[in-house]
Parts: C-alpha cells; sequence; structure tokens
C-alpha cells in the first residue's frame, strides 16, 4: 500500500474516498433496495445459467459453452463492483487503498475486455452454425472453443494490467474524493496532480481496439448471417435463425453501448453524473439482463431448467 510522501508542497494522498452512488435521501434508499435486488437477480440468474449448461447434455454445445462463460464473467463482474459499493454505503464512508484501487481496476477492466472478445466470439461461432453448418463441428472443435475463451482472458488480462499499472503511476495530490462509486480510469485521472494528456490518449486508443475490432467481428458475422438467413427457403429455418440471433444482438447492443460511451468519448466529455449511470448499466443492468436474455426465448434452456426442477421435486418426494 502506498505511503504519505510529498511532492513540493504537495502531500501525495495515500488512498482514494469513493463518494459513491446515493446519498441516504428515502429515494436513493429505494435505489439501492433495487440495486441490490438486482444484484441478486443478476447472481442467481448467471449461476443457474453456468448449472444448467454444465448439468444438461443438451446444452454441451459451443454456443452454450460460450454462454456459460459470458454468464461467469458477468457473476464475476457485478461481484466486483456491488459488494464493495454496498458495504460503503452501509458504513457511510469509501475509503480505498491504492492497492485496493488497483486491483479494482485490474479486475473489472480484464472482465470488460474478456467480454468484449467473448462476444465477438460468440457472433464468429453463430455465423459458422447458420452459415456454414456441414463444417460446424470441425471448425468449431472442443479445442478452438477452449482457445477462444483463453485468448479472451488474456487479452483482457493484458488490457487490466496495462491500464491499472499505468493510471497508479501517477501523483495523486490534494484531494482524495473520486466521484464515482468505483474506481474507474477516467474518474481517478482527473485527481492526478500531472499531466495525463498522453496517457489518456494511449488510453483512448487502446480502449477503441478493444471495443471496435470485437465490434468489427460481431458486424461482420452478423451481416453474413443476414444475407444467409434472407436465402433460406425454410421460413422455420429462417425464424430459427432470426431468434437465436436476436438475443445475442440483445445482448451485444446493451453492452457495447454502454461501454463506447464511456470508454470511447475523450476525458474532456465526461462528467461524473454520465458517466456513473452508465456505469451502472454495464456493471449492473447487463449482467442482470444477460441470463434473462438468453433463456426466455430459448426452448433448449426452459427444457433443460423443467428437467432440473422435475429432478429436484422428485428428490424432495422421495425424502
Amino acid at each position: 500500500i502506498r505511503t504519505m510522501a510529498f511532492l513540493g508542497n504537495q502531500t501525495l494522498i495515500s488512498h482514494f474516498i469513493l463518494l459513491g452512488l446515493f446519498t441516504h435521501s428515502p429515494l436513493h434508499l429505494l435505489l439501492f433496495s433495487i440495486i441490490m435486488a438486482m444484484f441478486l437477480v443478476a447472481l442467481s440468474g448467471n449461476g443457474l445459467m453456468i448449472l444448467l449448461i454444465n448439468t444438461d447434455s443438451r446444452l454441451h454445445s459451443p454456443m452454450y459453452f460460450f454462454l456459460s462463460w459470458l454468464s461467469l464473467m458477468d457473476l464475476m463482474l457485478i461481484s466486483t463492483i456491488v459488494p464493495r459499493m454496498a458495504i460503503d454505503y452501509l458504513l457511510g464512508h469509501g475509503s480505498i487503498s491504492f492497492t485496493g484501487c488497483g486491483l479494482q481496476i485490474l479486475f473489472f477492466l480484464t472482465l470488460l475486455g474478456d467480454e468484449c472478445f467473448l462476444l465477438a466470439f460468440m457472433a464468429y461461432d453463430r455465423y459458422v452454425a447458420i452459415s456454414n453448418p456441414l463444417r460446424y463441428s470441425v471448425v468449431m472443435s472442443r479445442r478452438v472453443c477452449w482457445l477462444m475463451v483463453a485468448g479472451s482472458w488474456l487479452l483482457g488480462l493484458v488490457d487490466g494490467l496495462i491500464q491499472a499499472v499505468f493510471t497508479l503511476r501517477f501523483p495523486f495530490c490534494g484531494s482524495q474524493e473520486i466521484d464515482h462509486f468505483f474506481c474507474e480510469v477516467p474518474a481517478v485521472l482527473k485527481l492526478a496532480c500531472a499531466d495525463t494528456s498522453l496517457y489518456e490518449t494511449m488510453i483512448y486508443v487502446c480502449c477503441v481496439l478493444m471495443l471496435l475490432l470485437p465490434f468489427s467481428v460481431i458486424s461482420a458475422s452478423y451481416l453474413r448471417i443476414l444475407i444467409t438467413v434472407l436465402h433460406m427457403r425454410s421460413a422455420e429455418g429462417r425464424q430459427k435463425a432470426f431468434a437465436t440471433c436476436s438475443s445475442h444482438m440483445a445482448a451485444v447492443s446493451l453492452f457495447y453501448g454502454a461501454a463506447m460511451i464511456t470508454y470511447m468519448r475523450p476525458q474532456a466529455y465526461h462528467s461524473s453524473k454520465q458517466d456513473k449511470a452508465v456505469s451502472a448499466f454495464y456493471t449492473m443492468i447487463t449482467p442482470m439482463l444477460n441470463p434473462l436474455i438468453y433463456s426466455l426465448r430459448n426452448k433448449e434452456v426452459a427444457g433443460a431448467l423443467k428437467k432440473l426442477l422435475g429432478r429436484c421435486s422428485c428428490g424432495v418426494g422421495q425424502n
């Protein structure tokens, strides 16, 4: 943990204070309760998706393999942010050390990067399944799927490490207050008492690449899927393809839309209120919605859930 030091007549701070998302007004108490309910829904929904995919043999396909990893990433992402925010709110203060802030940046950006690339691989998986079904099992073999997941984690980890290390190398003096509910890089950089313009430009370029490269793969995959679907003679086949892909496109739109608003805007255009609202969207709302998006219109997931509930009811009946 960083210790106190001096820079000229200014004292370098040893920790930050997170101002949080809410005050203790009745309205904000209600909003806090809603977020905690969303947190529980996200935990149970993503946990249930992981359980169903790993226990039901009908869901042992590349699409559901990627979906189980997406659920795990969502579960870890919301757990990185919400418990800490809730503790700070209940205790009435949000003091966080440099080490704690650095770890939060690392975990958050790693998981954010993981999801960017995993969503791109999921789009490619759907492209191969719909456009080239005869070679699907060869192209999307178990080994290839594991390499894609490992690549997502590796690229996300590299991005998280670079930004966490370089962000906290700046001297921070004067105000300790981060006007946010977690250590997000744009909010932390506002407290640096050094010129961060070059680093902000580097982060901007890095984030544009991290977001636009996977998004380009997603866009190209779904353009090819659309062309293939429009040439299908079977109305049932077109309907099934659209139903499968619409869920993924909804998840992509929610995640990438919020992430691009935060990380593809120059620092000068950031405001605390907007950053908090957008960050709350992709750190809390998206992890809660993803299991619902992928399960509500999915007959296979619904069938696996009925099968699991049937086993549980039989087990209770026997006892």
